[in-house]
């Protein structure tokens, strides 16, 4: 994928604008994810593994917030062959249309439908895996139930949901030790500290993390019956669901 390094947020600004999954977002998306998430390149290579386990033939696989298709990506090299279409989905045209450079860089017999539109409005279907990678933590938390039981109810017997999302946590001492280590990771990768500063305050409105057991509880009371936390690092985490 063509990279461009992130400096959105390297110069001061007066005032700073809610974060926007925009065209300056979608032109260095790949350096700001990689140098801002712990543990993305694991999340992104296992939703691939976990694709040739559930993906069956002839069923549907729903990347919901796709962004620049690295997931996607990842679940198409391994389901070759099995006549099963990808839905990526993601309400930002400025990252379609990257998204669309990056698939069409490789050659797949699986298809892919890319869609833009929001995630709240798409119908699912004979589907055998989702994928909800860092999105949910991007809807208004009233939202959050009814989209988790969209998606069980679209799943077959036996698919997958993957969930990965930043997490927030209610011991207090935890929340400062694990949110202190991820400020360290960023430091660690170029970010300064305006950066850093400036990233947050956009980011305060539109990105409402819940806790661990908040993901549990949702998914088990929408009909999940097997559940577990499959990678964490600090503050950022990745879910399984199996219907």
């Amino acid at each position: 994928m063509n990279t461009s390094q992130d400096t959105i947020y390297a110069q001061p600004n007066e005032h700073i604008s809610d974060f926007q999954f925009d065209q300056r977002v979608a032109g260095v998306f790949s350096d700001m994810i990689r140098r801002s998430v712990p543990g993305y390149t694991q999340i992104i290579n296992t939703l691939g593994d976990f694709a040739d386990r559930f993906v069956k033939p002839n069923t549907q696989v729903y990347d919901l917030g796709c962004s620049l298709g690295a997931a996607t990506l990842s679940i198409r090299r391994q389901i070759q062959g099995r006549q099963c279409r990808i839905i990526a989905v993601d309400n930002s045209e400025s990252m379609l249309s990257r998204c669309q450079e990056n698939l069409s860089a490789y050659v797949s017999n699986t298809d892919v439908d890319l869609i833009c539109g929001d995630i709240r409005d798409i119908e699912i279907q004979n589907a055998s895996m989702v994928v909800l990678n860092f999105t949910l933590q991007f809807l208004p938390p009233e939202d959050r139930d009814a989209l988790i039981a969209k998606i069980y109810q679209g799943l077959n017997s036996g698919g997958i949901l993957v969930l990965s999302e930043k997490i927030r946590f209610e011991d207090a001492p935890i929340q400062a030790l694990l949110e202190e280590q991820h400020l360290d990771f960023k430091r660690a990768n170029g970010y300064s500290e305006l950066e850093i500063s400036q990233k947050r305050s956009a980011l305060e409105n539109v990105m409402k993390p819940d806790t661990l057991n908040m993901h549990q509880q949702r998914l088990t009371s929408q009909g999940f019956s097997h559940f577990s936390l499959w990678f964490q690092c600090f503050n950022f985490a990745s879910m399984v669901a199996i219907k």
